[in-house]
């Protein structure tokens, strides 16, 4: 029998039971995709990360990332919740980390107190921001279970897109329609039927609505088994291109809460800027850790 250790973390929150569930495996060596596909779907959260050794020493880890049913090419708070679980462990104390992953490399670095203890960190998009097709109206609200009137178009109409990871449906929504939102299973199916090109078989869907520089957001991605997130930091990151695209700003931060609804609330800071080879994004935040123990094969 093997055994590989994990630890789990709550992501994007200081406060316990908060933020964002994450399993790490510190050192995944040994471990088949199967394994780690089954390990992610027993642990049932929205993703577990597994730590390789990098396949260039000039990087600091390979990190695969799961979610219950299939391997992701980036995402968000699984990339600062692993920076954390391995910041706390490095006796190098490290500032910063670079994890090869099916995007790209993905720049992490690490954010410490006062005592120059890990508290979290801020992760870099690997990719420019890369605005897809807009979908109908009627196709976002028919997913968030609302009036099509609780769709904001007056700066964009819901809109795909993406930075390194799955893209996601923009939509400004109001505040009331932000409440009362809840995904229709049966409607991002159809959605996906219909509009098979610009979803390439994958629907999720970021609602917000922003006061400034303040933003409240909610995400709905059930046809990958997450019915709604708590923090999702690879939606936070196109968000963030999204608006300097749309604002025609240079640069622009963002507080994002998250979570409110689902009782683990989650701020996530998310930043932009435009560069030559286009808008890049980061998305930063806290961890606090929850359980460690063995997996057992």
């Amino acid at each position: 029998m093997r055994a590989y250790r994990f630890t789990t973390v709550d992501v994007f929150t200081t406060t316990r039971f908060g933020g964002n569930q994450l399993a790490v495996f510190p050192d995944a060596r040994g471990l088949s995709d199967a394994e780690m596909q089954a390990l992610a779907a027993e642990f049932n959260l929205s993703e577990t990360t597994f730590v390789l050794p990098p396949d260039s020493p000039q990087n600091s880890a390979r990190v695969r990332i799961f979610n219950r049913v299939a391997e992701m090419p980036f995402a968000g708070h699984p990339n600062v919740g692993t920076a954390y679980v391995l910041g706390q462990a490095d006796e190098g104390r490290p500032r910063a980390y670079r994890f090869e992953e099916p995007a790209g490399l993905v720049e992490v670095t690490l954010l410490r107190d006062e005592g120059d203890r890990v508290t979290g960190a801020d992760v870099a998009a690997p990719q420019p921001l890369r605005i897809g097709a807009p979908l109908p109206i009627s196709t976002a609200a028919a997913c968030a279970s609302l009036p099509e009137d609780a769709i904001i178009t007056t700066r964009h109409a819901p809109t795909l897109a993406a930075d390194g990871g799955n893209h996601r449906l923009l939509t400004e929504v109001t505040p009331e329609g932000l409440a009362a939102a809840a995904p229709d299973l049966g409607a991002f199916r159809r959605a996906v039927a219909a509009h098979p090109e610009e979803t390439r078989g994958f629907l999720s869907l970021y609602l917000y609505c922003r006061d400034g520089a303040a933003v409240r957001a909610r995400m709905f991605s059930p046809l990958t088994g997450t019915w709604e997130d708590s923090a999702t930091g690879s939606a936070a990151t196109p968000l963030a291109g999204f608006l300097l695209h749309l604002d025609g700003a240079a640069e622009g931060r963002w507080d994002i809460t998250q979570g409110v609804e689902m009782g683990r609330p989650s701020l996530l800071l998310a930043g932009a800027r435009r560069m030559p080879e286009g808008i890049r994004a980061r998305v930063g935040g806290h961890c606090v850790p929850v359980l460690r123990g063995e997996a057992l094969l």
